[in-house]
């Protein structure tokens, strides 16, 4: 479990950098980038050998048909992930579809992992993404929304999300976690 917290402590650490100490930030320049990059992998390699590692101290047992809802879920997911980088419609109204992935993400995850080390890993990552929207939301203002996307952006962002959904329950199986249920 220390894994875990670390790689979630690095991973805050070093996304909000900028928005907590920014002249820090700014004192850096531009290698601050690698220094976000390598905190945030070091993390995120944490994170998995934690998770990989920790013994499984089970809280509670999701029901079966939750495995729909989270890969429900999940499809909305990847789809704000790449509507984001595509700038399509719904880039109009949800603010950061970034971070509401992500929550997106980790409270798909929660559904369906009712064990210790899932509450703190992707719970952290859900409390990080909250308090990432809050410290933006307060820092700037709200950006005129982007005009309307073409419908080839839109199609592209549904396929784009299919197919790399497609690709990560693939690699999921492959690691021994079904994500079919």
């Amino acid at each position: 479990m220390t894994l875990i917290v670390l790689g979630l402590a690095l991973w805050w650490a070093a996304h909000l950098w900028k928005r907590l100490a920014p002249a820090s930030r700014a004192r850096v320049g531009a290698p601050g980038k690698g220094i976000v990059a390598v905190g945030v992998l070091a993390g995120v390699v944490l994170m998995i050998l934690g998770y990989r590692g920790v013994e499984q101290v089970d809280l509670w047992y999701p029901p079966r048909f939750l495995v729909h809802v989270n890969n429900l879920l999940m499809l909305f997911a990847f789809y704000l992930y790449a509507a984001s980088g595509m700038k399509t419609r719904i880039t109009g109204v949800i603010r950061h579809p970034q971070l509401t992935a992500v929550k997106t993400w980790a409270v798909a995850h929660l559904l369906v992992n009712g064990d210790l080390a899932s509450v703190v890993l992707f719970g952290g990552l859900l409390a990080w993404a909250v308090v990432e929207v809050i410290l933006i939301n307060r820092a700037e203002p709200r950006p005129a929304p982007p005009a309307p996307a073409s419908m080839g952006k839109e199609a592209g962002a549904v396929i784009g999300a299919v197919v790399v959904m497609g690709v990560v329950m693939l690699i999921h199986n492959w690691l021994g976690v079904p994500p079919w249920g």
